[in-house]
């Protein structure tokens, strides 16, 4: 693939703030520049793919496994790549924001790999989105080590877990950088700068650009990333196949494609990752204009529900007959002071680990650093001393559509517990979130943008099928925003407020929250930068 000269080039919306000038270097804005200027017009063309298959679907067409692409899951002649340095052990990843604090901490945890996530876990203010670049440079160049003012040191250890980058997703844009008069992509910003920054570091420290991929819809969604890379790779002269990618199966449409999605990035694939939390938010969204997929409180939607079951199994069988590692899903538990609730947060997680390992799981995420010897001990014991279970090819599924959908077998109404609870964690997360907060503890489970999202589109869907009634709602709405005030005086309660209303209390159900919040509480666009 060969580029012709820019026509435009990124201009910088934000006022120059304390190293940015080391991340935004003209020539990593023209780096960045080329991609969007070959990949945008695709971008948006797959956006409104999207609005178009969310009406085929409330119209009532069925979800099936693509007759087009029969031909790639019946070739039994194709392997996705063999893992990349650093990636072939991948017993335990831990996951969080690339704030300078956290990458420490989780580089140092024992955990195989750390996901710096720019997604979930970050609240998109500039400062979190430039200055977790700045975290993942500095990281790489050893140069992370700080004391806090309260005399608590943090260093990097010797032994540490080899980095994966999540960026935003496709249908999300970063407002303080535009090219053509247009934001920039989210999903090019993060991947972009990180690449032009660090992809050769990692090379020469003997790894390499290594990403967790988002949101993905479909199969046309995986070959956009797939040209991406083939374009950056060729852009920095870094050989073609350089960079690997772990798709998360976080959409009921991406998991009827789990094979497409591995065939389209083939070259770069690192495999598979069962986004569960997302996944049930996607499920939701996607069917909530259905009373027969109406879901009942959140707790009791476990990954032992038939529906569940059917797409981790199917990603399973799925990846080992690819050769590609199949990573579980987030145990999200916090240990906090009560010895007796650590004990039983830990057994919970040792139950979910353990499923997932007897299942084939390669590996399976953790949010918080204690976490990561339960987990370790529990893939140590099926593992032992290899690498991971790719010989389990899991034969023995067979996954239908139906199977996929069987959501009927769990289905029922809420709890009055259940309809406060989602009431309660969706405002908390949004008012962490505009405070520029991602990810943290709620009730002792770690949450990111994913719970608040189930949270919200349950109160849509129990509204809308009138199981539960609007002033019930209405009358918890304003119990909750007191109690949040009294937790966070400063918080702003009329914002928060008007946006839960906005994105859960529609006559039409907004795709995302997180367009909304950011168009409408972080987007501040000072003069343009000269």
């Amino acid at each position: 693939m060969t580029t012709t000269a820019l026509t435009q080039q990124v201009r910088v919306l934000a006022a120059p703030r304390h190293r940015h000038d080391e991340i935004l270097t003209p020539a990593a804005l023209d780096f960045l520049g080329r991609l969007v200027e070959a990949f945008e017009s695709r971008r948006r063309d797959l956006m409104k793919e999207r609005r178009r298959q969310v009406l085929r679907l409330a119209a009532g067409s069925p979800l099936d496994f693509p007759m087009v692409t029969a031909a790639v899951r019946a070739d039994d002649g194709w392997r996705v790549a063999p893992p990349a340095p650093g990636l072939t052990d991948r017993r335990v990843e831990i996951t969080g924001p690339p704030d300078r604090r956290m990458a420490v901490n989780a580089l140092n945890s024992g955990a195989r790999v750390w996901m710096a996530d720019f997604e979930d876990a970050t609240a998109p203010l500039w400062d979190n989105i430039i200055g977790g670049q700045l975290t993942l440079l500095d990281a790489i160049e050893r140069r992370i080590d700080f004391t806090t003012p309260e005399g608590k040191e943090y260093r990097l250890g010797e032994q540490l877990a080899t980095i994966m980058v999540r960026p935003r997703g496709w249908h999300l844009d970063e407002e303080h950088l535009e090219f053509d008069g247009r934001p920039v992509p989210a999903a090019l910003v993060d991947f972009g700068l990180y690449f032009f920054h660090c992809a050769q570091r990692q090379i020469d420290a003997g790894y390499g650009p290594y990403f967790y991929l988002p949101k993905l819809e479909n199969r046309y969604e995986a070959r956009l990333w797939n040209d991406v890379f083939v374009l950056a790779q060729e852009l920095l002269g870094i050989p073609r196949g350089t960079i690997r990618a772990t798709v998360l199966i976080e959409t009921i449409t991406a998991a009827f494609e789990m094979e497409e999605i591995l065939y389209e990035l083939r070259e770069h694939s690192a495999g598979l990752n069962a986004g569960r939390w997302d996944y049930l938010f996607s499920m939701i969204k996607t069917f909530g204009h259905r009373s027969d997929f109406l879901l009942p409180d959140r707790a009791k939607v476990t990954m032992t529900a038939p529906f569940m079951r059917a797409y981790t199994e199917l990603l399973v069988r799925t990846c080992h007959k690819r050769g590609a590692h199949a990573i579980g899903g987030m145990a999200a538990q916090v240990p906090g002071k009560d010895p007796a609730a650590n004990e039983a947060a830990f057994a919970k997680v040792r139950l979910d680990k353990e499923r997932e390992a007897e299942d084939g799981f390669d590996g399976s995420w953790v949010a918080h650093p204690a976490l990561v010897p339960v987990c370790r001990e529990v893939f140590d014991g099926v593992l032992g001393e290899r690498p991971h279970q790719l010989d389990r090819t899991r034969d023995d599924v067979e996954v239908t559509p139906a199977d996929l959908l069987s959501v009927r077998r769990i289905s029922g109404p809420p709890t009055p517990d259940g309809v406060r609870t989602n009431i309660a964690v969706a405002l908390r997360y949004y008012a962490a979130w505009l405070r520029g907060q991602g990810a943290g503890a709620i009730d002792g489970l770690m949450e990111d943008a994913a719970t608040a999202e189930i949270a919200r589109v349950q109160i849509w869907q129990w509204l809308r099928h009138r199981v539960i009634d609007r002033e019930t709602v209405m009358g918890l709405l304003a119990d909750e925003i007191m109690v949040l005030g009294a937790e966070h005086p400063l918080s702003p309660a009329e914002d928060i407020r008007a946006l839960f209303e906005r994105t859960a209390l529609t006559g039409e159900l907004p795709l995302f929250f997180t367009p909304d919040a950011y168009t409408r509480h972080l987007v501040r666009r000072p003069e343009v930068q000269a």
